[in-house]
């Protein structure tokens, strides 16, 4: 319906592909709108968490709208016209340029786009101050500042990260997180996420989507050299935006199969996380703000083994804590 529509239009490639692309996720993010809306003010709301009213919610869907624009329109319209254009070998060319485009975006993202939704400011307490500034010095860890962000403006979840890279690394906290964890406990907090980087998760990560990406792209030039990939998703007319919408589309359901794998690897990771911070802080005092910030944000302590086993990026609260008490006592 839309690729129809658009036709209409006289519009040429890039052009018609990425319009066409673009319009359908607008579609698809109105169609979850009530879903939003629901979680938002319902299910947040009903535990006391959300914080965010209609205005807030309406202003950041026009800025996570615009921000998609902003960001995704060159990139598709590039792909769109070295698909076109570009022959046999357009997705080697692709896939380079969306490699690229992905690390500048995050190179980017912390110190002119998160700027959009948050306001960060250099942490105030002086005596945290220090002992944070202490902890990165043991770590090794050289980053931009520590700053504090306004989470409150929009939830009561509390949380604390790092983003970025190069020069562009900085610590965040979230102040409610703050309001609530002492500063031990804070401590231990930041040595688990400083662990992520310390133990090179961050770059085993960033190493694996490359090379997601790189089979990916791969597969979607065999793919669109078939007329067979266009007949069996019933789409009569070929083009190059038809494929790349296919393709992602059905990308999830034919990936699905890899989620317990990424879960497990995921979860062995954040062990590894809290074994650094058991070395560089108090893992009894890691193990305490867990147990607040899992009671804070309504987490189950007990979920479904299986469950948990398939989907969970974390482990089940009692067992980290658990772990996390043995490295204590070790």
């Amino acid at each position: 319906m839309f690729d129809a529509l658009w036709r209409q239009t006289g519009l040429s490639q890039p052009w018609l592909g990425t319009t066409v692309i673009l319009s359908i996720f607008f579609a698809q993010t109105i169609i979850s709108l009530p879903l939003s809306i629901y979680q938002t003010f319902h299910v947040e709301a009903r535990f006391g968490f959300n914080r965010t009213t209609p205005g807030l919610f309406i202003v950041d869907l026009c800025k996570q709208f615009a921000l998609g624009l902003l960001l995704g329109t060159p990139l598709l319209a590039t792909i769109l016209f070295l698909m076109d254009r570009a022959g046999t070998n357009w997705w080697l060319y692709a896939f380079g340029i969306f490699t690229f485009y992905s690390v500048l975006v995050q190179w980017a993202y912390p110190a002119v786009f998160a700027q959009w939704f948050n306001k960060f400011t250099p942490l105030a307490d002086g005596s945290l101050q220090a002992r944070i500034q202490s902890l990165l010095q043991r770590c090794g860890f050289k980053t931009q500042g520590v700053f504090t962000m306004n989470g409150s403006l929009r939830s009561t979840h509390g949380n604390a990260y790092f983003t970025g890279f190069g020069r562009t690394k900085r610590v965040v906290f979230f102040d409610t997180l703050i309001e609530r964890l002492t500063p031990a406990e804070i401590e231990g907090v930041l040595a688990h996420e400083l662990g992520h980087y310390r133990r090179h998760h961050i770059r085993n990560g960033l190493i694996l989507s490359v090379v997601m990406s790189f089979l990916g792209f791969a597969l979607l030039g065999w793919s669109t050299a078939r007329p067979e990939f266009f007949q069996a998703l019933g789409v009569g007319t070929a083009s190059a935006h038809a494929a790349l919408l296919l393709f992602l589309l059905v990308l999830a359901p034919f990936t699905f199969w890899l989620t317990p794998i990424v879960a497990w690897w995921s979860r062995r990771r954040e062990f590894e996380a809290d074994e650094f911070a058991a070395e560089h802080a108090s893992s009894t005092e890691l193990a305490t703000a867990l147990t607040k910030l899992y009671r804070d944000n309504a987490n189950t302590l007990t979920p479904d083994a299986l469950h948990s086993a398939f989907y969970d990026s974390h482990p089940p609260a009692l067992v980290r804590i658990a772990h996390m008490q043995q490295l204590a006592r070790t």
